[in-house]
Formats: C-alpha cells, sequence, structure tokens
C-alpha cells in the first residue's frame, strides 16, 4: 500500500482543518496517510513515502518559520520523482503554498500536484469537502 505524509502547522486552526480534511480524503481514496505538525516532524519521517504534503498558512507574505525550518530538514533526504503537493490559508495574500511547492518541485525534484490549494482562512469551514477532493486527486496521481 503507497504511503504519504502530511506536515503542517497553523496560527488559527484553519490550516490544520484543511490538513484534515485533506487527509481523510486519502485515506477514503485508500492511502495509508501520516499528520504531523511541523515542529516535531523530523527527516526520518519522510523516508519510506510516495508523497509529502506540505500546508502553512501566510503571514506576511511568507510561509511560518516552522515550515521554512522543516523545508530545512527536507534537504536531507532524496525525494526526487515522489508527489508532492502544497496547501495553505490566508488572510490577504496567500504565497505560502506556491513557496513550498516551488521549493518542493525546484529544489527536491518532485511531481507536484497543480494547482496548490489555497483558501482564504474564514472560508474553510464550508469548503472542506474541497480540501477531501485535493486528498484524492493527490492519491489519484499516484496509481
Amino acid at each position: 500500500m503507497a504511503k504519504a505524509i502530511v506536515i503542517y502547522d497553523t496560527n488559527y486552526g484553519y490550516t490544520e482543518t484543511m490538513a484534515k480534511a485533506i487527509v481523510t480524503g486519502m485515506e477514503e481514496a485508500g492511502m495509508d496517510v501520516e499528520l504531523k505538525k511541523a515542529l516535531s516532524a523530523k527527516e526520518e519521517d519522510l523516508e519510506g513515502v510516495d508523497a509529502v504534503v506540505l500546508g502553512s498558512p501566510t503571514y506576511h507574505h511568507d510561509m511560518i518559520s516552522s515550515m521554512k525550518m522543516f523545508l530545512f530538514k527536507m534537504k536531507k533526504v532524496d525525494l526526487k520523482g515522489k508527489v508532492g503537493a502544497a496547501f495553505g490559508t490566508y488572510g490577504f495574500s496567500g504565497e505560502a503554498a506556491e513557496m513550498m511547492s516551488d521549493t518542493m518541485k525546484h529544489i527536491f525534484d518532485m511531481d507536484m500536484i497543480k494547482p496548490d490549494l489555497k483558501m482564504k482562512g474564514m472560508e474553510v469551514v464550508t469548503r472542506e469537502k474541497e480540501c477531501k477532493e485535493f486528498g484524492k486527486k493527490i492519491v489519484g496521481k499516484m496509481t
């Protein structure tokens, strides 16, 4: 069975809501998925996975620092050709998802799901179905 990990961090809980819905979608599609917050994730968590999904809110036109630190840890693992996806929430601008996605594609040479999934924070509660569909899209790329 294919295995994936969803690593995220959140400021107000919206990105966490997205992460949990994405995981639900992936599980419904038959994927074995682990969910971790960025501060507790280690590079060893990436070994043996077929897909890596990252989520971060945008804060001052950037991803939050815990996700930046995790991206440095990711450099220690060979992720070339693995499926990658990025998602995030925002209040005004929404750059975090694209920044993570660009790093995963151009630095780690991952096979990215496009477009990234971005939602305005307050909209997440009414758009969880889209998050589940995003999770299923990730699994679909792997089969």
